[in-house]
């Protein structure tokens, strides 16, 4: 059962689908943010034991809060948009991904061939479907 999402959380996941270009970016330089900082060195010398400098990327990769948001926001847009039918991602590709963005709502359904209320139902669909992948209501 699919319950009516509130306003501000459908703006929250129109925001993630304008900036989805701009957060695959931004997860690949936190990525080499993380790959390329400094091992932590202990407190009050070195210690006997060998260090393992693969594992220590791969700790910061894992345990990274910012990118691990980054990560489940893309992949929530990705799943979506990769179920989609042509139509629906010609949409997302032209209502969200297109910048400048220089069609209106009347401009995308047209070039769409379909109705205006038809594209804000197809809108209102994606809104939804990303919403359920990322957990919210």
């Amino acid at each position: 059962m699919t319950t009516k999402l509130r306003a501000g959380t459908v703006k929250h996941i129109e925001a993630e689908l304008y900036d989805y270009l701009d957060t695959t970016r931004r997860i690949q330089l936190r990525r080499e943010e993380l790959m390329n900082a400094p091992s932590e060195e202990l407190v009050g010398g070195k210690s006997n034991l060998p260090s393992d400098p693969t594992g220590g990327i791969v700790s910061r990769l894992v345990a990274d809060k910012r990118l691990q948001e980054l990560e489940r926001t893309a992949h929530a847009v990705e799943r979506v948009y990769n179920v989609c039918d042509d139509e629906r991602k010609e949409l997302i590709r032209l209502k969200y991904w297109t910048k400048p963005q220089t069609r209106s709502w009347e401009g995308i359904a047209q070039k769409l061939d379909i109705s205006r209320r038809q594209a804000f139902r197809w809108r209102d669909e994606i809104v939804q479907a990303v919403a359920e992948e990322l957990g919210w209501r």
